[in-house]
């Protein structure tokens, strides 16, 4: 193997502590059922009335889809970087720091999205109006909070996301089974309102709409859209997994298939039970106001609680993923400070300085949006942009590219050939059509921040090109010697 320094042919180590729970509850806690749907409903009544639930089904049979093909990828090449590693391994570095560099961009937005919505959404209905100042300082707060625990310890912050995720749970399937139970016994459950347009007109309702305009159907897989993205958090977390080539794919594959259809089934209970279709929209919380009106104030408030504790666990494995994807492709030498973000603290094990990094340019992030009146929807439409990229990019270099996979592992995911191939007709067709929604006008803001971060990355990446002779000074440090150094599973 060549390398480039004395640096490369030793890679700082992670230690692999995590089992199939942990890797699972990573990948769920990311995709985090109270977050998205609680924070994304509201905005689905108004662009696409009741009706628009049934897109939830698509989506997650399309992310379900995608997150088996990145199962296998996961299962060949076991690295921290996910799509980074794949691309840069299976086409050429250049592609795949793109898809790096995107990851990264992705992250480090998302991150702010979901803790601003603690402040700007949830506090309100809880203890009244917050101003922007107010929601500014408390969404520093939070992110600060989940600094200290991914810089601090993983273990600790791995424990924390893993009580989270097992009380998001527990109240998710409770909340759906008194939902039922209470809304069946009292008769306040109103089955026409699952097929309801209200307050969208039914005329065209199901038009693909115009080059800059996208129809209501199409605007309604928005909700599933930003929910079901962030499984590949177990891929990104690859190397401090015990058995990565066989937990990796399980985590990702249960997460999607267990937000897919308690997602359905919250979606379902909520829609039967709602009132007034244009006055829920107008509500922060109007699945919150549901549960009031069905359970009780007390229950409500409760699940607000609920929701915070949800949405701090999901900006903690945000953050966590990203100092991890900061690392793995500083540990390859090709992102900005490389030097500083590859090392891995002696006293923490973790990599702390990557962790700075991420709370660093959430706060920049933080700064430049939170007095904006649209803060919300800019940040969430680029939280489901970017991944649609990533995962299009991805998907399409594995088409093209599966016959150069390295040979599966002893426990690697393999499954027939036919289910691949409809997986992957499945997943380019649903990746085609969720991208082809954001023409839309209303996502120039999410566009933009995309190409401002691709034109940065696109002066680093010339950078590194001419002072590393072209693409051929860019080769991807082997995978058996990387492998190599990584601690032993836990006895």
């Amino acid at each position: 193997m060549t390398t480039r320094t004395a640096e490369a042919k030793t890679p700082p180590k992670l230690s692999r502590e995590m089992g199939l729970f942990r890797s699972w509850a990573a990948a769920f806690g990311f995709v985090s059922i109270a977050t998205g749907i609680f924070t994304a409903y509201g905005a689905m009544l108004n662009t696409s009335g009741y009706a628009g639930i049934w897109t939830w089904v698509i989506v997650a049979v399309g992310q379900f889809c995608v997150a088996l093909l990145f199962g296998i990828l996961a299962s060949r090449i076991p690295f921290t970087g996910y799509s980074y590693q794949w691309v840069s391994r299976l086409t050429n570095p250049v592609f795949g720091w793109i898809m790096g560099w995107l990851a990264f961009a992705f992250l480090s937005v998302v991150a702010v999205a979901v803790d601003y919505t603690v402040a700007s959404t949830i506090l309100p209905a809880l203890i009244g109006p917050v101003s922007a100042l107010d929601a500014w300082v408390i969404t520093a707060a939070i992110m600060l909070i989940q600094f200290a625990l991914v810089a601090g310890s993983t273990r600790g912050a791995l424990r924390v996301n893993g009580i989270a995720v097992v009380f998001e749970l527990i109240g998710v399937v409770g909340l759906i089974v008194l939902l039922f139970a209470v809304g069946a016994i009292n008769g306040g459950m109103h089955i026409d309102n699952l097929f309801d347009t209200a307050p969208i007109p039914a005329q065209n309702y199901f038009a693909i709409g115009t080059w800059d305009q996208v129809g209501p159907w199409m605007l309604a897989t928005l909700l599933g859209s930003f929910t079901i993205v962030g499984f590949e958090t177990a891929a990104n977390l690859a190397e401090e997994t015990k058995n990565p080539q066989r937990v990796v794919p399980k985590a990702m594959l249960l997460s999607v298939g267990s937000v897919g259809i308690l997602g359905m089934l919250l979606l379902i209970v909520v829609t039967t039970l709602g009132g007034d279709p244009a006055e829920l929209a107008a509500s922060p919380t109007p699945i919150a106001d549901v549960v009031s009106a069905t359970l009780g104030p007390v229950v409500g408030t409760a699940l607000l609680i609920f929701v915070i504790m949800s949405i701090f666990s999901c900006g903690l494995m945000i953050m966590l993923s990203n100092s991890r994807l900061i690392w793995a492709m500083s540990r390859d030498q090709r992102f900005p400070g490389w030097r500083m973000f590859a090392r891995v603290s002696p006293r923490f094990g973790t990599p702390f300085a990557a962790a700075v990094l991420v709370l660093v340019l959430g706060q920049a992030i933080l700064a430049v949006f939170a007095n904006a009146t649209d803060a919300l929807f800019v940040l969430f439409a680029a939280g489901s942009l970017i991944p649609a990229l990533i995962y299009a990019g991805t998907v399409g270099m594995y088409l093209f590219k599966r016959r150069s996979l390295p040979s599966a592992p002893e426990g690697a995911l393999k499954i027939p050939r036919w289910l691949e191939v409809l997986a992957a007709v499945i997943a380019t067709a649903w990746l085609i059509f969720e991208l082809s929604i954001f023409r839309d006008a209303s996502f120039a803001a999410p566009w933009t921040y995309v190409a401002i971060m691709l034109g940065v990355g696109a002066v680093y990446l010339v950078f590194l090109l001419v002072t590393r002779g072209g693409p051929k000074g860019m080769t991807m440090p082997d995978l058996t010697s990387i492998d190599a150094t990584f601690e032993e599973p836990s006895k």
